[in-house]
């Protein structure tokens, strides 16, 4: 694949096969668009990519501060890989405090392009600098490229009119993707196309913006500071169209494909919250699908709502974090006992309480199996990519309407904001989900009656003649769904309830194991660790070393095979975002003595870091 730009090279151009860039700056910098448009190009031009977007919770942070860096990291290759990279090999700091809070990431001999009009005094002191680092030192061992981002926006912005001077230097971002697109043959047209569709309402500013980014581009290849740019090929990936995804929007396309291949109108009820807000946005957009959103008052309004939209016969769906799933316990347990499909997303977040809402976290997974009163077993799966989250979307969504049952979801912050390519799948691939509403044939209907495979009660539609029948939280009796209070009844619907989501082990994909060399180390993970432990594992058998890994999508109940594969080894490892919960579960139903790596940083592992706990075990 091959590009045009505005202006081509005059300048030796090096040929790599990999490079790791992170945008940083102030809130209102704009790097999170910076970030989200190289990377649209990157993904445009056939690269392999992972995206991290990093930015504080707060709407506006104060400017300058430590707190209110936001940051925006791409990882893209000619190859496949698998992390949004360990170590950025070029850090694009627009002022002090993001230099400051990104400098202890960067290896030594990294680049560092800084905006040198923000490294004033006042902006020293309030990142917490003593003297300026541009000239105090302290950046010998990086290569620093100081560039005038904003002095040289604005007077390339002089000349258009109905732009104030603020607004031209809020344009320095473009100029710095210009530079860096220049820099990384990035291709260009399509940004210029998506800045004419952002601003199209104020054309000074679509003005201001193309000539910001024309400016930075000609920068670099006038400027003698920057000699040499870089070209990396496009990656070999699979045939097929190809678009970047965030993990956010994967879910929210596989709600979509799940209605469409059940036939079942989707029904979302949603109180946003950070990270799952951008999936009630996402799907408001849709309504030409015959998607219907809701936005509540409350979690507990959205997820009522979402069951009572299945009771009526639709994909009732509810998303939140953590902080929200606590309150729709109660709802998921009146599910249980109504024994209707309810998909519940949880994209999981730092806690406890409100925590870090914009960082990653894998510590609810005992609170999605067990947060609830009495026996109240759920299926529970977890996404491990971004692109992973429509296929599980479309999954749960399967489960919760074969078994008639609520069904969690677990993603996280990681997975929701972060990108990689994904291949669009041809709809007619995509299995049809069935449905069968119970039919209205007189007298002796029984709505707690189950299907002797799967265990399902009957789905029946209410104001249909002839399927009248109880509803509530009471407990049922047996087939007839009447109230009751029979202790041998109760000791029943328990049992029941418990072995139809034990039995959708037989109806999911047993655990696949890469074990290429007969290992006797497991690696097994869940959830967005899987980046980071297949880019370790790789690293660990390149230095001759034999591991295994596996990843669970399926957490309630495990793959029946589970079991056999955690004893076929002599250790097992897993990594987890939290203080040992998967780990605990294994211990507690297989009795194998798995072994924790646990970190809970609020950022996602590192390949560099599981590649040493990995290597430690294998040579133990």
């Amino acid at each position: 694949m091959r590009y045009t730009s505005f202006m081509s090279s005059s300048k030796p151009v090096e040929q790599i096969d990999r490079v790791v860039i992170r945008f940083a700056g102030d809130s209102g910098d704009g790097m999170q668009l910076t970030g989200d448009r190289f990377t649209s190009e990157t993904a445009v031009f056939g690269n392999d990519l992972v995206t991290l977007p990093d930015f504080p919770a707060e709407i506006r942070a104060p400017a300058g501060s430590l707190p209110g860096v936001s940051g925006f990291q791409v990882h893209f290759a000619d190859h496949d890989i698998l992390t949004p990279g360990d170590q950025p090999n070029v850090l694009v700091a627009m002022n002090p405090a993001a230099l400051k809070v990104n400098l202890a990431d960067l290896p030594k001999g990294a680049t560092i392009i800084v905006n040198t009009d923000a490294f004033n005094e006042r902006n020293l002191q309030k990142a917490g600098y003593e003297s300026n680092p541009l000239e105090d030192g302290s950046l010998s061992d990086y290569h620093v490229h100081a560039v005038a981002l904003s002095s040289m926006t604005i007077e390339a912005l002089k000349e258009v009119e109905g732009v104030t001077s603020r607004e031209a230097e809020r344009s320095k971002n473009f100029f710095a993707l210009g530079l860096m697109s220049w820099l990384y043959h990035r291709p260009t047209e399509g940004t210029l196309a998506f800045i004419e569709r952002k601003f199209a309402r104020r054309p000074e500013i679509v003005e201001a913006n193309t000539r910001a980014f024309k400016a930075g581009w000609n920068y670099g290849e006038t400027s003698e500071d920057f000699a040499v740019s870089y070209e990396i090929a496009p990656a070999k990936l699979r045939p097929g169209t190809y678009r970047q995804i965030s993990g956010n929007t994967a879910l929210s396309y596989g709600l979509v494909a799940a209605s469409r291949l059940s036939g079942l109108p989707l029904f979302l009820g949603a109180y946003p919250i950070t990270p799952a807000s951008s999936i009630l946005e996402e799907l408001a957009a849709l309504k030409h699908f015959g998607v219907r959103t809701f936005q509540a008052e409350d979690e507990i309004a959205a997820s009522g709502a979402a069951l009572g939209a299945s009771f009526g016969g639709a994909l009732g769906v509810t998303t939140s974090a953590g902080p929200g799933v606590v309150l729709k316990s109660e709802t998921v347990g009146l599910a249980v006992a109504l024994e209707l499909p309810l998909v519940v997303i949880d994209v999981q977040r730092a806690g406890p309480s409100t925590g870090m809402p914009t960082k990653p976290e894998q510590a609810d997974l005992l609170m999605v199996l067990f947060g609830r009163n009495s026996e109240s077993p759920v299926p529970v799966l977890a996404a491990a990519t971004p692109a992973d989250c429509f296929q599980m979307a479309i999954e749960a969504a399967r489960i919760a309407i074969t078994y008639r049952t609520p069904v969690f979801l677990l993603s996280d912050a990681y997975l929701a904001n972060g990108s990689e390519p994904w291949r669009i799948p041809d709809v007619a691939d995509l299995p049809a989900i069935p449905v069968e509403f119970a039919t209205g044939d007189g007298d002796g209907f029984l709505p707690y009656a189950r299907d002797p495979e799967t265990l399902a009660r009957p789905w029946a539609i209410p104001g249909t003649p002839g399927l009248e029948h109880r509803i509530g939280g009471l407990e049922k009796e047996h087939e007839t769904g009447n109230v009751s209070y029979d202790p041998e009844n109760h000791d029943l619907m328990v049992h029941l309830r418990a072995q139809k989501v034990a039995g959708i082990a037989d109806d999911i994909p047993e655990l696949q194991v890469d074990d290429p060399d007969g290992a006797d180390t497991l690696v097994l993970g869940w959830g967005s660790t899987y980046g980071a432990i297949a880019a370790a594992a790789r690293r660990v058998r390149a230095s001759g070393r034999k591991v295994a890994v596996a990843h669970l999508r399926y957490l309630n109940p495990f793959p029946r095979n589970t079991g056999e594969v955690v004893h076929a080894y002599e250790k097992v490892l897993v990594p987890e975002m939290n203080l040992g919960q998967l780990r605990m579960l294994l211990r507690a139903e297989f009795l194998v003595d798995a072994r924790g790596y646990n970190k809970v940083r609020g950022r996602p592992f590192r390949a560099a870091e599981l590649e040493a706990a990995i290597t430690e075990l294998v040579d133990s």
